[in-house]
């Protein structure tokens, strides 16, 4: 099986990464995506979209992630269009999408809950009496108040899982989080809501290859920034590179990072839940580790705050905890 991107696939990394290079750390990373349409690579054809779906996502997230951007990419390309695009009617997609595609919008999504990442059946329940309500909370929310809209999964009151939109601001308090993406505790209270449908796995799936998509950038990032310090600082007259225990460590990081690579590309071509869970289940137990052997590279100068390498470990830090971490991914794995 060819798991190679085709062009446009390809078009959308090279322009992501082009815009990216750029603007990456000047605050102007989000609109300059925005201008070079990069944001509407997954609305469909009608809403002058690219129609590329999760594979065009992909692509940008994974530039985002090895440029370790501070953008809400993976909140309101992967938890909010994607979802939004499949689950929608047409109508409801006319109303939310272009905004987003512009970039005047933000999209996000509340999925997990008090030590529950992704639950089947969530604790938050949605009524309906003149219209769906929910109650309950989430957490770790990213862009919970900064978003138009939130996608929530909920269980409704015949006892089975759904998936609503809550259009508009929602109770958010900020909650702690490694790196720059801003989180919030969201709490519904009685909060009018939409319902969307019951595929709750499929936006559970969004999520989980979206942030895959951006841990595997950040990895490949982080391992860029390794071998170039390796390559240029010396030690006893040679460059660090050159020293085997330091090259063999380094095969350790690339080894780990081409694995994440070829799992998450599998995971997004199949689309697969099991080739999903295998993925998320190697990303969460090898990403943390080369990250660590990053650091130990660097020295020092790995966890100065000045330099880019804990933008990487810190949004990998993160990515690991949305995804519900080694055991919880672990349990998923269907042996």
């Amino acid at each position: 099986m060819d798991f190679r991107p085709d062009d446009s696939v390809q078009a959308v990394a090279g322009l992501a990464a082009e815009v990216l290079r750029g603007e990456a750390g000047t605050g102007q990373a989000w609109p300059a995506l925005a201008k070079a349409g990069l944001l509407a690579v997954a609305l469909p054809e009608d809403l002058d979209g690219d129609g590329l779906g999760t594979g065009g996502v992909c692509a940008l997230l994974t530039e985002v992630g090895r440029a370790a951007a501070p953008v809400p990419a993976l909140a309101t390309l992967a938890l909010g269009v994607l979802p939004l695009a499949e689950l929608a009617t047409a109508e409801q997609r006319a109303a939310w999408l272009p905004g987003a595609a512009t970039g005047d919008e933000l999209l996000t999504a509340a999925l997990h809950e008090p030590s529950r990442p992704f639950p089947a059946r969530p604790a938050v329940s949605a009524r309906s009496d003149r219209g769906w309500t929910l109650s309950g909370t989430k957490t770790g929310v990213p862009y919970a108040a900064e978003a138009a809209r939130t996608v929530v999964t909920a269980t409704a009151e015949d006892g089975e899982p759904a998936v609503f939109v809550v259009d508009g601001p929602v109770d958010a308090a900020a909650s702690h989080a490694a790196g720059a993406t801003p989180e919030y505790t969201v709490r519904f209270d009685g909060t009018p809501a939409q319902r969307l449908g019951p595929d709750v796995a499929a936006v559970y799936r969004f999520a989980t290859l979206g942030a895959l998509a951006v841990g595997d950038g950040a990895l490949a990032g982080a391992l860029d920034l390794t071998t170039a310090h390796l390559a240029s600082r010396h030690q006893f007259g040679r460059p660090l590179a050159a020293f085997q225990a330091v090259a063999g460590q380094v095969a350790d990081v690339y080894i780990a990072a081409r694995t994440v690579h070829l799992a998450t590309l599998t995971a997004g071509w199949t689309g697969d839940q099991s080739d999903v869970d295998i993925a998320a289940y190697w990303f969460a137990d090898q990403a943390p580790l080369a990250m660590a052997t990053c650091h130990h590279l660097h020295g020092g100068l790995g966890v100065d705050a000045d330099y880019p390498l804990h933008r990487y470990s810190s949004l990998v830090a993160d990515l690991v905890r949305f995804t519900g971490g080694q055991t919880e991914r672990l349990a998923r794995v269907e042996v």
